[in-house]
C-alpha cells in the first residue's frame, strides 16, 4: 500500500469528487478516502442538478474543466431552461437526473484518472506538524501522509438523524456518521457550529394517480450543461405537480408535539429557502396549500422523490398526511423523510483559496463550510482541489472575483460574511449578474481553465472556434441591411415599427421583441448567410447585441471596484494601530484578516468610512 500522497481528499460527495479529480488532473498524486465506495457522488437529496443560479455554477465548473456538467448530461432524464420569460441573466439550466447513473458515471470518471487512489475507511484524526497538515489517521489505525488535505465531509460530522421522537447517529439514511474530525479540529483551535437539513419521503411511483396532477414536461428542444457535449437525446421523463390541502395540514399539525423541530430536540439551523413542510404550514398558516413536485429518481426505477415535503415528523404522520394529497390516495412509502443535524465550521476561518487560516495546507469544501446544495459543494471542491495542488507546487492561489463567476461570489460571501444558516446561491446575491450568465461561462472561464491545465486543449480549441463564429456573426449583422420591402412585413408581423430607411440587422436586434429567429425566418436573400451559424452562436450573439449597453456599464463598474483588489494588506496586520476605525470594524478586520482592501470592503460591519481610513493609512 502507498501511504504517501501529495493530496488527500476526505469524503467522496460532490465536493470531494471535483476536488480529487482537479488535483489529480493537475498532476498531484491523490488519495480519495470515503466511508463507502458504493455511494460515491450519491445524490442524497433530490435527483436534480442546476436551477436558478445553481445552473450557472455548473456551467462555470464545466468551463474551468470540472466534470459535474458532463456527468449530469450523461444521466439527464429531463432538461429545462428556467426563467426564459425573463432576461438572460436569469436563465438557468436544470436537469432531472437518474440518481444511480449519475453516481456510477462519477465513479467511472474518477477511476479513469490514474492519479487517484481510493481507500474505504473513516478518517478519525487530522495530523499536523509545526502548524502544517501532514496526514490523517483512520478508524482502522492506518496513517496516510500528505502534503495537502481537503476535507469534504458533507453531513457526516457527528451526524444525527431525526424522525419524530426517534434520533440516531448517521451521515444519511442507512449510513453511519463520522466521528473524530470535529473534535480534532476543535482541539486545533477551530470554531464549530451545528446546522440542519432534511429530506422528504420516497414513494412507489406505481401507487400514484398522475391523472390528478399537472404534468411538467422537459423542453421540446433540450440543451445540455456541458459546453463540450451534444444536446440531450435521451427520452425525457415528465415531472408532475400537485398540492397539499387543509386535510394534509391538519394531520401534520397532530405530529407537532412530537416534532424535533418544535420540541427543542433539533438545535441546528435549517435552510431558510428550503424549509420542511411542517415549518411551511407553521410559518405560513394563512396558506391553504403548498406546491409539491413529483420527481422520478431515474429512467427505469419507480422510486419517486416528493419535492416540497421535506419533514422530520413521525413516519406514521408523514404517511397519513401524504395520502390526503391529490394523486397520493393509494401511495406506498419506500422510506420516510428525516432531518439531519451535523457539524460545520464557520467559513470566516478560511482564506479566499479555501485554505484554513489556522493550519497550513488544510482546505475545507462543501457543507463543512455551511453551504447547502450539490452545486455549491461541487464548485468549492473544484477550487479547493486546484488550490491544494497549487499550494504544494509553489504556485499562486487560484481565486475568482465576484465579477468573474458565481463561484467567486459564493466563496467571497462565505469567507467575508460567514453564515449562520445553510448558504444557498441565488442570482440576487450577485451584483454583476448581467455579466455572470449561464450562456457566457465559457467566455469568462475557459482561458483560465486552460491556463491552469484543467481544461483539455481540444475543448479549448472548440471554445476558440465558437468565439470566432460569434465575432463573424456580429460583424455580419452590422453589414447586413435588408431592403425595406423585405424587412418591413417582418417588422409589422412582429408588432415592431416599420422602417423609412435601410437599417442594419444589428440595430434591429436591439429591439426587445425581435431576434434572429424572427428576422431570418424567411426565404429572403438577406437571411441566407445566417443559416450557417448554430443556435448556440446565434443566441450568444443576440444577447451581446441586445444588452451591449448594460454589459459595458456593468463591466466598467466592476473594473473600478476591482482596483481595490490590487491594494494588498500584509498578513496579520494589527488593526489596533489604526485608531480611527470603528470598534466593530476593528474587531471584524482582526478576526477575518482580509488579504486586500477589496476584501475588507465586503466584510459585514466594515463601513465605506472605515475603508477610506484604511486607504489613507496605507498611503493610497
Amino acid at each position: 500500500m502507498n501511504k504517501n500522497y501529495d493530496v488527500i481528499v476526505v469524503g467522496a460527495g460532490h465536493a470531494g469528487c471535483e476536488s480529487a479529480n482537479a488535483a489529480a488532473k493537475l498532476g498531484s498524486k491523490v488519495l480519495l478516502i470515503t466511508m463507502n465506495m458504493e455511494t460515491i457522488a450519491k445524490m442524497s437529496c433530490n435527483p436534480a442538478i442546476g436551477g436558478v443560479a445553481k445552473g450557472q455554477i455548473v456551467r462555470e465548473i464545466d468551463a474551468l474543466g470540472g466534470l459535474t456538467g458532463q456527468i449530469t448530461d450523461m444521466s439527464t432524464i429531463q432538461f429545462r431552461l428556467l426563467n426564459r420569460s425573463k432576461g438572460p441573466a436569469m436563465w438557468s439550466p436544470r436537469a432531472q437526473c437518474d440518481r444511480m447513473v449519475f453516481s456510477w458515471q462519477w465513479r467511472l470518471a474518477l477511476e479513469r484518472n490514474l492519479n487517484i487512489d481510493f481507500w474505504q475507511d473513516n478518517v478519525s484524526e487530522i495530523l499536523t506538524l509545526n502548524g502544517k497538515v501532514c496526514g490523517v489517521k483512520t478508524s482502522m489505525g492506518l496513517v496516510f501522509n500528505c502534503k495537502a488535505l481537503v476535507i469534504t465531509s458533507g453531513t457526516f460530522l457527528n451526524g444525527l438523524i431525526h424522525i419524530g421522537k426517534k434520533n440516531f447517529g448517521g451521515g444519511r439514511a442507512s449510513e453511519s456518521a463520522s466521528y473524530g474530525i470535529s473534535a480534532c479540529l476543535e482541539k486545533l483551535g477551530f470554531e464549530s457550529g451545528r446546522m440542519k437539513t432534511g429530506t422528504p419521503p420516497r414513494i412507489d411511483g406505481r401507487s400514484l394517480d398522475y391523472s390528478k396532477m399537472e404534468e411538467q414536461a422537459g423542453d421540446e428542444f433540450p440543451s445540455q450543461f456541458s459546453f463540450w457535449g451534444k444536446p440531450i437525446t435521451t427520452q425525457q421523463k415528465s415531472c408532475f405537480i400537485t398540492y397539499t390541502n387543509e386535510n394534509v395540514h391538519a394531520i401534520l399539525r397532530e405530529g407537532f408535539q412530537d416534532s424535533p423541530m418544535f420540541n427543542g430536540t433539533i438545535q441546528g439551523i435549517g435552510p431558510r429557502y428550503c424549509p420542511s413542510i411542517e415549518d411551511k404550514i407553521n410559518r405560513f398558516a394563512e396558506r391553504e396549500r403548498h406546491q409539491i413536485f413529483v420527481e422520478p429518481e431515474g429512467l427505469e426505477t419507480v422510486e419517486i422523490y416528493v419535492n416540497g415535503f421535506s419533514t422530520s415528523l413521525a413516519e406514521d404522520v408523514q404517511y397519513r398526511a401524504l395520502k390526503q394529497i391529490a394523486g397520493f390516495e393509494n401511495a406506498v412509502m419506500f422510506r420516510p423523510g428525516y432531518a439531519i443535524e451535523y457539524d460545520y465550521f464557520p467559513p470566516t476561518q478560511l482564506k479566499p483559496s479555501l485554505e484554513t487560516k489556522l493550519v497550513s495546507n488544510l482546505f475545507f469544501a462543501g457543507q463543512i463550510n455551511g453551504t447547502t446544495g450539490y452545486e455549491e459543494a461541487a464548485c468549492q471542491g473544484l477550487m479547493a482541489g486546484i488550490n491544494a495542488h497549487n499550494r504544494i507546487s509553489d504556485k499562486e492561489p487560484f481565486v475568482l472575483l465576484r465579477n468573474e463567476a458565481y463561484i467567486g461570489v459564493l466563496i467571497d460571501d462565505l469567507i467575508n460574511k460567514g453564515t449562520d444558516e445553510p448558504y444557498r446561491m441565488f442570482t440576487s446575491r450577485a451584483e454583476y449578474r448581467i455579466l455572470l450568465r449561464q450562456d457566457n461561462a465559457d467566455q469568462r472561464l475557459c482561458k483560465k481553465g486552460y491556463e491552469l491545465g484543467l481544461l483539455e486543449r481540444s475543448n479549448y480549441d472548440k471554445y476558440l472556434k465558437k468565439i470566432e463564429s460569434i465575432g463573424q456573426l456580429i460583424a455580419l449583422t452590422k453589414q447586413t441591411k435588408p431592403d425595406l420591402e423585405e424587412i418591413n412585413p417582418i417588422l409589422s408581423h412582429n408588432n415592431s415599427s416599420i422602417l423609412d430607411e435601410k437599417t442594419s440587422i444589428n440595430k434591429l436586434l436591439s429591439r426587445p421583441n425581435l431576434g434572429f429567429d424572427t428576422l431570418t425566418a424567411n426565404t429572403f436573400g438577406f437571411s441566407k448567410p445566417f443559416e450557417v451559424f448554430s443556435r448556440e452562436v446565434k443566441e450568444e450573439a443576440e444577447i451581446m447585441i441586445k444588452y451591449e449597453g448594460y454589459i459595458n456599464k456593468e463591466s466598467e463598474m466592476a473594473l473600478k471596484i476591482n482596483t481595490l483588489e490590487n491594494i494588498r494588506i500584509k498578513p496579520n496586520f494589527n488593526y489596533a494601530l489604526v485608531k480611527s476605525l470603528s470598534t466593530e470594524s476593528r474587531e471584524k478586520l482582526m478576526k477575518i484578516q482580509p488579504e486586500t482592501i477589496g476584501q475588507a470592503s465586503r466584510i459585514s460591519g466594515v463601513s465605506p468610512a472605515d475603508i477610506s481610513i484604511l486607504l489613507v493609512h496605507f498611503g493610497r
